[in-house]
């Protein structure tokens, strides 16, 4: 029995790598989008993926051309937030489910929010994860009233960057420093 447990061991490394490797696959369409990074976006697909997402059903590249200009006309920003996801492998194929939060807010300064999954069919070729097959099941959605985003009257507090959809973002700052002076509000 004590024989057994390496090769154990193995394939459930095995398959916790395959895992991370799915969801930082999963990750990168969020942020793709979100950034309007439209390299990281496709690189959760493959060329002959199919994506099914609200009214739009084609191509991953198809859907970036649908969905950006919409996104660009109608919000200031977007968080594709993504939640639990649950991954059955089956050797080089892998079903997911994952459950969002998306927040665009609108130009109109309303907030748009709206929760579902993302279903997949992800493959690996080669060594690679990427999704196959993305359908999009939209749950719910609200607009509730807007309000300030918080400390925006602090002074300097974008001296670290300010959100961007592009790679003025500060995720893109390699290496991330800070360029805020030290400040605790709990001690003036």
């Amino acid at each position: 029995m004590a024989s057994d447990t390496p090769r154990d061991r193995a394939a459930r490394l095995d398959e916790l790598l395959d895992k991370q490797d799915i969801r930082e696959c999963l990750t990168r369409f969020s942020r793709g989008m979100d950034r309007f990074d439209r390299d990281i976006y496709l690189s959760a697909f493959w060329d002959d993926a199919t994506m099914a997402a609200g009214p739009f059903v084609g191509s991953a590249a198809d859907c970036w051309d649908w969905a950006v200009p919409m996104h660009e006309a109608g919000q200031i920003l977007t968080h594709h937030a993504l939640l639990q996801t649950t991954i059955d492998l089956d050797g080089d194929t892998a079903h997911t489910e994952t459950y969002y939060q998306f927040v665009g807010r609108n130009r109109g300064e309303l907030l748009w929010i709206a929760g579902g999954r993302y279903i997949d069919r992800l493959e690996r070729r080669g060594d690679v994860w990427r999704i196959a097959l993305r359908t999009n099941v939209i749950e719910w959605g609200s607009m509730p009233p807007p309000m300030a985003v918080p400390f925006s009257d602090v002074p300097g507090i974008a001296l670290n960057g300010v959100s961007s959809r592009d790679k003025d973002d500060p995720s893109y700052q390699r290496p991330l420093v800070n360029r805020r002076a030290p400040s605790n509000p709990a001690r003036k």
